[in-house]
C-alpha cells in the first residue's frame, strides 16, 4: 500500500455485529477498530488507508445500520452511516453467512438498492461449510452475486479484489509503478550536505502533526473536534461515553496538515468494569502515546479534578506536549475562581512542568478555537526545539559558577564536564560527570528549571540524564 490517502473510497456497512470492524482491520492491516462480540460497539465512522495487493483505497468503517430515523443515539449513528455511503465510490454490504439472511438484512438491502453509490454484497464468516446456506440465501437480496469472505481468517480477499477492480480502475485505486530516477542510471549528482538538511526540514514540515483530544467523559471532546473540522463528523449528544473508538481525521490549519484524533472519555480505573470500556480506554491511551500534542479538555465548572490530573500526568510521562482547553467557558459559574483554581492546581500538582498553555473556549459556540490551535502549533515548536552544544556548555559553565554542585564524600565537589542535547520531542539532555549517581535531585531540578527559563522551553516535559564518563584515563575529581 502507498501509505498516502488514496482517492478511491470504500465504505463497509451492514447490520450490527456482522464483522464490519474485523474486515476494516483486515483491509488496513492493523488493529485500529475495536472488535467485540457485543453489537453496536462502533458508533462513529472511522477512515484509514488500506488495500488489497496493488489496489489502494480509503476504507470507511461504519456503525451498524439501525432502523432508526429520530434524534436517538441510533438515529444519529444511522445518519453517520448514510454520510459514509454518500462519500464512498463503492459500498461493501456485509452479512453474516452463518446467521443467514435476517429481516434486518433484507430491510437494508431494499434501502441500498435505491442509493446512487454502487453496492457489492459480501457474505462474511464463510470459512468452512457453516456459511454455505447463508451464502446461497443471500442471492435473494437482489444485489448481485455475493462475494464469500472470512474477515477474521483473511479468506476470499482475492475474490473481493476482482469485484472491486472495475471501480478501482475508474477512481484511481490501482498503484502506479514507481518511475525510474536518473540516479538509477548514475546520471544524478550527489546532494550536498546542506541540501540534505534542507530536505529533512521540508520533510518534517510536510509530516502531519498528530493531535489527540482527551479528557473525562462528556466534557465536549467530540463537539470540539466537529467545530474544528467545520462539520458534524463525529457523533455528539448529551449522553456520556458516546465515543468508543479513537477516531482519526486529517485536517489542515494555516497550511499545516494535522491528524486530529478524537478519543473515548477516560474514567477512573476503579470505575471501569465493562469490557468494551476497557478496550476503549486502551485505545485512548495508545492514541495518546502516538500523539505529538495532546489537548486535555476540561469542564469549566469542574476544573482539573483528580482524574484530570491523572490524565495530565500520563501525557507528560509519555513525553507528549500538553495544552489544556477549558471548555464550556460561556457557561462557567465563576470564571475568576475557575481560572485561579486551575493555576493553583497546576503549580501544586504539576510543578515539574511549568508554563503549560491554557486556553478558555466554547466548543458549542465555536469561540476560542483559533487561540487553541495557535497554542498547539506554538507548543509543538517548543517540543521540537534543539539547542546547540556550544550554547549548552556555555550555559552549564554559568550555572555551575553561580551555584556550584555540592561537595561529596571527601569534601571534593562534583564536576559537570560536558553537556549536549541527545534528542528532541521532548527536549532531552545529557550531562557527563564522573559521579553521576551522587548529584542530588535538588541540583538536577535547579538545572532543569534553568534550562526551561534560559532556552524558552515552557510547558513541555524535559528529559535530563546524568552519564558517567567512559574514558578510563580521565583524571578523578
Amino acid at each position: 500500500m502507498s501509505g498516502k490517502n488514496p482517492p478511491f473510497r470504500v465504505a463497509i456497512v451492514g447490520r450490527p455485529n456482522v464483522g464490519k470492524s474485523t474486515l476494516f482491520n483486515r483491509l488496513v492491516g492493523r488493529r485500529l477498530a475495536i472488535v467485540h462480540d457485543m453489537p453496536g460497539v462502533t458508533r462513529d465512522r472511522r477512515e484509514a488507508a488500506g488495500g488489497i495487493s496493488d489496489m489502494d483505497f480509503m476504507v470507511i468503517d461504519t456503525a451498524g445500520l439501525e432502523d432508526a430515523f429520530d434524534a436517538t443515539v441510533e438515529g444519529r449513528m444511522r445518519r453517520q452511516t448514510e454520510t459514509a455511503i454518500g462519500d464512498a465510490h463503492v459500498v461493501l454490504f456485509l452479512i453474516d453467512a452463518r446467521a443467514g439472511v435476517t429481516p434486518l438484512d433484507s430491510f437494508f438491502a431494499d434501502h441500498l438498492r435505491k442509493v446512487k453509490t454502487p453496492v457489492l454484497l459480501c457474505a462474511n464468516k464463510c470459512e468452512g461449510k457453516a456459511g454455505a446456506p447463508g451464502l446461497y440465501e443471500s442471492y435473494a437480496l437482489g444485489l448481485g452475486d455475493p462475494v464469500p469472505i472470512s474477515a477474521e481468517h483473511g479468506e476470499g480477499l482475492d475474490g473481493l479484489y476482482e469485484a472491486l477492480l472495475p471501480f478501482a480502475r475508474r477512481h484511481g485505486g490501482l498503484a502506479e509503478p514507481e518511475p525510474e530516477s536518473e540516479s538509477t542510471w548514475g546520471g544524478a549528482d550527489e546532494p550536498e550536505d546542506g541540501d540534505v538538511l534542507v530536505e529533512q526540514e521540508r520533510a518534517e514540515e510536510a509530516r502531519p502533526l498528530n493531535l489527540a483530544v482527551v479528557g473525562r467523559p462528556n466534557v465536549g471532546k467530540s463537539t470540539l473536534v466537529n467545530r474544528l473540522l467545520g462539520e458534524d463528523r463525529l457523533l455528539t449528544g448529551p449522553e456520556a461515553g458516546l465515543t468508543r473508538d479513537a477516531i482519526t481525521v486529517e485536517w489542515s490549519y494555516k497550511g499545516r496538515v494535522i491528524r486530529l484524533v478524537d478519543t473515548a472519555g477516560l474514567r477512573r480505573r476503579a470505575n471501569i468494569s465493562d469490557s468494551v470500556e476497557k478496550l476503549s480506554t486502551a485505545n485512548t491511551i495508545e492514541a495518546l502515546r502516538m500523539a505529538h500534542v495532546v489537548v486535555l479538555v476540561l469542564d469549566a465548572n469542574a476544573v482539573l479534578d483528580k482524574q484530570d490530573l491523572t490524565i495530565a500526568r500520563l501525557v507528560l510521562e509519555e513525553g507528549r506536549a500538553l495544552v489544556i482547553a477549558v471548555n464550556k467557558w460561556d457557561a462557567a459559574e465563576n470564571r475568576a475562581e475557575a481560572m485561579q483554581r486551575l493555576q493553583d492546581r497546576l503549580e501544586t500538582s504539576l510543578p515539574q512542568v511549568r508554563g503549560v498553555p491554557t486556553v478558555t473556549l466554547s466548543a458549542l459556540q465555536g469561540r476560542g478555537l483559533d487561540a487553541l490551535m495557535d497554542a498547539v502549533l506554538n507548543i509543538y515548536g517548543v517540543w521540537n526545539k534543539r539547542v546547540s552544544t556550544n550554547r549548552l556548555n556555555r550555559w552549564l559553565e554559568e550555572m555551575t559558577e553561580r551555584h556550584p554542585p555540592p561537595a561529596v564524600t571527601g569534601g571534593r565537589r562534583i564536576r559537570l564536564r560536558y553537556m549536549t542535547q541527545v534528542r528532541t520531542r521532548p527536549p532531552s539532555f545529557a550531562v557527563f560527570t564522573q559521579r553521576a549517581d551522587e548529584l542530588p535531585d535538588s541540583y538536577v531540578r535547579y538545572l532543569v528549571n534553568g534550562l526551561r527559563d534560559s532556552f524558552d522551553l515552557p510547558g513541555v516535559p524535559i528529559r535530563f540524564g546524568l552519564r558517567k564518563r567512559k574514558n578510563p584515563y580521565a583524571d578523578e575529581d
